[in-house]
Parts: structure tokens; sequence; C-alpha cells
């Protein structure tokens, strides 16, 4: 069977070509000029990848084009595909038919989180000798790939977004993913290009919930509105969190500085684990690994293994750079929540350090009002915020844009230094001035920024 991805260069569709691989398909792709990390990852697959789109792309008459989430009409393969009346589909679609059905697919989903308890929960399992396969919507650290097809009868556990599907198919991308096990870890509002209100996205999960077979089972977080779901079930339910009443519980334990965390089923202890990640919220997603790898049979000794073992995900409090005693971090985090989070999970991590703060307003959401009153709150335990340019400012009306200005000024009565710049070289310049010893720079983005972590290693570079 031939394949032809349309929008190779896309994250969760280089994994999947790495999957069509693995399964004997012969795979090409397409898209426009890519860049480093990107295009490293598609050019590993070591598989034809045309630059641009173009029709032509096509005459090599592949049995199946996978369109981009990206893609939309207009685009001359869409187009192409359309008019010769090629078969197509969506990544998920592909993946639910070609990969999932013949698996026990575990599907990661939630508003925050996703990533990291995708490659978390994959790891465990690997180290539990259960053979997963994975789809994770970034890098591990710990797996040379990203995807991996796994035998079948195998656990499969796929990062189930709730963004949608194609532009043929505005369904979200986890109904095609036939979960026997769904992780939810948290239900917040996003994506409000997509989804008009909470109510929206509740009702998504909801559909979600109803693929689930009798016997599957539905694990949500105890400590935020995912529990409100169980109500929704067909299935199987359980509960894991900090609440007194989840049914996987962890409580934190610390001795000669080691942090160790007491994990509950249903009151009794169950084992203990010492996760490698810091932050309150990452020893939720590990308790969420820890009770899918119990359920599939795994031992307290083996997931407390994977999880003290694992290595992280890259753009997830990643130390890309160290100099002059300054410590440069990167991370994906764009809901005010999870900036929060991040926030809170490095100030555990460096809790003598000067925390200032980088953050471009990127996501469809967060370059809006949407979240105006919950940024105000999200950055108030650092020690200095900076505020980058709005990405395609120009295309949302002013009276809709985040106002920099006014957060700017509400942090600063909260006694956090902050200010905001649409010159990324400008602010770069300053906080490397600025910078002294012990401080940490924390970067929160799910774009590029503006190149600014080059500029930080090309300004390491001349000393």
């Amino acid at each position: 069977m031939r394949i032809h991805f349309s929008g190779i260069g896309g994250t969760a569709m280089v994994a999947g070509a790495r999957l069509a691989i693995e399964a004997g398909w012969e795979v090409r792709g397409s898209d426009n000029p890519l860049y480093p990390p990107t295009s490293n990852m598609v050019a590993a697959l070591g598989v034809p990848v045309y630059e641009g789109y173009a029709a032509s792309n096509l005459d090599w008459n592949p049995d199946v084009v996978l369109l981009g989430n990206a893609l939309s009409r207009g685009n001359e393969e869409v187009e192409a595909a359309l008019s010769r009346r090629m078969r197509f589909a969506s990544l998920p679609e592909w993946l639910k038919e070609h990969v999932l059905r013949m698996r026990r697919s575990v599907a990661i989903c939630g508003t925050h989180g996703k990533t990291t308890t995708t490659a978390l929960t994959a790891h465990v399992l690997q180290a539990c000798g259960l053979d997963p396969g994975y789809l994770i919507g970034g890098q591990p650290l710990g797996f040379a790939n990203s995807a991996r097809l796994g035998p079948e009868g195998a656990p499969f556990v796929i990062e189930g977004d709730e963004y949608d599907t194609a532009f043929f198919d505005k369904r979200a991308k986890f109904l095609h993913y036939l979960p026997e096990i769904a992780v939810v870890t948290s239900v917040e509002f996003d994506h409000g290009d997509i989804y008009k209100d909470l109510a929206e996205i509740e009702l998504a999960f909801q559909r979600m919930l109803r693929q689930i077979p009798r016997e599957g089972w539905l694990l949500c977080c105890a400590d935020n509105h995912a529990q409100s779901l169980r109500e929704h079930a067909f299935c199987n339910v359980a509960t894991y969190g900090f609440a007194e009443d989840a049914d996987w519980r962890g409580v934190v334990e610390t001795d000669s500085g080691t942090r160790r965390v007491r994990v509950l089923h249903r009151g009794e202890t169950w084992g203990v684990i010492e996760p490698s990640l810091s932050g309150r919220y990452n020893v939720q997603n590990t308790l969420a690994a820890v009770a899918v790898a119990a359920l599939l049979g795994a031992s307290p000794e083996a997931v407390a293994e994977g999880v003290r073992s694992f290595p992280g995900v890259k753009r997830r409090l990643e130390t890309f750079l160290e100099h002059n005693g300054v410590t440069f971090v990167d991370d994906f985090a764009h809901h005010p929540t999870a900036i929060r989070e991040t926030i809170g999970a490095a100030r555990e991590r460096w809790p003598q350090s000067r925390l200032v703060v980088l953050f471009e307003p990127r996501s469809n959401t967060t370059v809006t009002k949407a979240f105006q009153g919950e940024m105000e709150e999200a950055f108030v335990a650092a020690d200095a915020v900076w505020l980058g340019p709005i990405y395609r400012g120009d295309r949302i009306p002013e009276d809709e844009r985040l106002d920099r200005a006014q957060l700017t000024g509400v942090l600063k009565g909260k006694g956090v230094a902050a200010a905001c710049t649409d010159v990324v070289s400008d602010m770069a310049d300053t906080v490397w001035s600025d910078a002294r010893p012990g401080d940490v720079v924390l970067i929160l983005s799910n774009g590029a920024f503006g190149g600014i972590y080059k500029i930080f290693r090309e300004k390491a570079e001349k000393g």
C-alpha cells in the first residue's frame, strides 16, 4: 500500500508517517520548507519528501492521501486529491482503521499535560515489559522517536487531542481513537477558534466517552473539572489525584530532601514512587500513568522503576542553555493554568533562584482577551515577566486582542516586575544584560518566539 502525507512536517503527521513505515506502507510526503528540529525529524524517516505543495506531488498515484490538519481548500494537493477522486483521509481516521483497531488503545486526553502524560505512560508500560506502541505529540527524551507501532494486541498509548480533525472533519481528533482506557487530565476552556465556550468542550469529551466499551475505563483527575465527566461514562470509572476521595491518591512525602509519593488505591497503600519531574501537576500526570499501568496488570515495583527513570519531554521544563550561572529553560505552556503550574514547578525545582519569565502570546486563545483576567493571576509567582509580541496580532481586532499594557500594569501592582515589547531581540538583549548568576530564565511559548532561543545561544557562543 502507498500513502502520501500532505503536511508531513506536522508533529503528529511525522509520527504517523513513521507508523506507516513500520507497518510496511510505501511512504512519501510534502510540506512547505521545514527547519530544525522538524526538518531533522522528517529527514530521519528516510522517505521522499517534496518541498512545497503541488498537484504533481500526487502523480505517483498513492492509494491514500493523508491531508494534514493545517491544510484547507485552495491548497494545490487538496484540490488535486478531490478533482482526481483520490482516496483521502485525515491522520486520526487512518490511525483508527490501520493502527488502533488492532491494539488496546489508551487515549491520553485533557486540556493540559497530554504530551507529558502520554510519553510517561508509554515509558512506564515499556519498563513494565508490556511492549506498547505509542504516538506522542512531542519529542520524548527517552525514546528514539515520537511513535512506535508495537505488536497487535498490545497497548497503544496515543495523545488524544480535542482540536478538530481536518478541514473536512470538524470533530475532535480523539473521537477516532477507540479508547479501551481514556485518561482525562483536565477540562478547561481553550481553542477559542474551535469552541465557543466550556460547554462545547465538555460535549466533545462526553462524546468521546460513549466509545469506551463497558469493560473499559475512564480515568479522570479528581482535583479539577475533569471529574464532572464521571456521570457521562458507560464504562468503569476511577479517579486519581490528591483529593481524599480519589481512587488512586497521591500523598507526597519528603525525607532528607527526597520527594516520594505514596500511592493509595482506594485507601490502601499500593506502592511508593519517586517522580522524576517537578511540580504538583506532574505528580498528577504520574498518578495517571500509574493507574493505567496497574489496570494493565503491571506490578508496583516495575511501575516505580519506570516512573523513576522517566527522562521527560523536550520543551517541558527543558534546560536548553546554561551560561555564567544563568539557566535558560524552555516550556510549551500557553494556557493560563499551564503557565501557573509551570511557574510553580520551576519554583519547586529552583527554589532559591530569581525567576524571569518570557511569554509569547501565540495560541488562538491567548492572543485574545479571552484569558485576560486569568493571565493576571497566572504570572504572580514570577519575579519578573516579559510579554513578547502577539503572534499575528494585526489579524485580531484591537478591542479583542490581549491587552498586554493592562496585564503588565496589574502585575506591577502585585509586585512583579513586568514589561512588554514587540521586538524580540530587544527583549533578549535586556534579559541577557540584566541576568545574574543563579537566575532562571523561563521561556513559555508553543511556537518559535521570534527565534529567541537562537539569539540566546548565539550570545552564549560569543561569551
